[in-house]
């Protein structure tokens, strides 16, 4: 099997969110789960993708974190789809279809970009009662009525594009920089709330970004992640319900910075109502490093 380290959400060697990707031969079926996650574990990124080729136009793609398979991965997808272009199974300018356990998703990839169809939103819930909300702030450093002192007046929701996320917003960029969670207690509120984590943002930005943003998912064994598609794309449809987005805008998120990993992360909404619409999220990517894996004895990994 082949494996590739991208760094996705960026044009820039060790920027963006790096993610393990595997392509396997033609013909073959997906390795067990265990070889999977450990495999994961092993690369030692916050995803894994696992990519069979269905065909010229089709691939089946799962995603694996050092823990467990998640249903879709947008950071993985950029560097998934980057490495076949690497390895010359897709093509510039022209679109694919990505089989995922969210759904089937399409793909484009236009001049070295990749954007990706999202799974359709899906809102699951607010936290709106004062005793929740200070819960939510503390757990993750902040103090509530602090923020709402400075401004804050959205309502943190739970939304999803592929994976559920708790969008809470921050009153400016100091109070995001700040954000110090209490990780085995975010843990279990993300369990609680059946979330994979919380994606924090302020729109408190310069002219032409959209949002400000950090995404933390310890559940998974994910403190903190660099760049996360999945979680803007829920972002871009949070924004669109509450009023700071708009159908048709093209959006803007800056994701990575407190971590040296600055990242840009690309989305577009087109939509008729709150129930129906289109969001896609993409960025470029770049290749780190390749490599082979291979099974040399029942379930034991070589990589070189």
């Amino acid at each position: 099997m082949k494996f590739y380290i991208v760094d996705a959400f960026t044009d820039t060697l060790f920027g963006g969110n790096p993610a393990g990707v595997v392509i396997l031969p033609d013909g073959t079926d997906f390795p067990s789960d265990e070889i999977m996650v450990k495999t994961a574990a092993e690369l030692r990124y916050s995803e894994t993708a696992f990519i069979k080729r269905i065909n010229e136009k089709e691939f089946n793609i799962r995603y694996f974190t050092p823990a467990a398979e998640v249903d879709l991965c947008g950071h993985a997808t950029i560097g998934s789809f980057k490495a076949l272009l690497h390895a010359g199974y897709v093509e510039d300018n022209i679109n694919y279809i990505n089989h995922t356990l969210a759904g089937d998703l399409n793909i484009d990839i236009k001049d070295g970009f990749v954007l990706m169809d999202m799974a359709s939103p899906v809102k699951m819930g607010q936290i709106s009662d004062e005793p929740a909300l200070k819960e939510l702030y503390e757990v993750m450093g902040l103090d509530y009525e602090d923020q709402t002192s400075k401004g804050v007046n959205l309502i943190p929701q739970m939304i999803s594009t592929g994976l559920p996320d708790i969008m809470m917003p921050v009153a400016d960029r100091e109070s995001l920089k700040a954000i110090s969670p209490d990780f085995p207690a975010l843990s279990a509120l993300s369990q609680r709330y059946e979330v994979v984590g919380v994606h924090a943002f302020t729109t408190d930005a310069e002219e032409g970004t959209t949002c400000h943003v950090r995404n933390f998912a310890p559940l998974y064994d994910i403190d903190e992640e660099a760049a996360t598609g999945t979680s803007n794309g829920a972002l871009t449809y949070y924004g669109y319900l509450n009023g700071f987005i708009k159908s048709g805008d093209n959006c803007k998120f800056l994701q990575g910075e407190k971590m040296d990993r600055p990242s840009i992360i690309l989305s577009h909404i087109q939509a008729s109502d709150d129930e129906s619409c289109n969001i896609q999220v993409g960025g470029s990517g770049v290749i780190l490093a390749e490599g082979d894996i291979s099974l040399r004895q029942k379930n034991i990994l070589h990589i070189s």
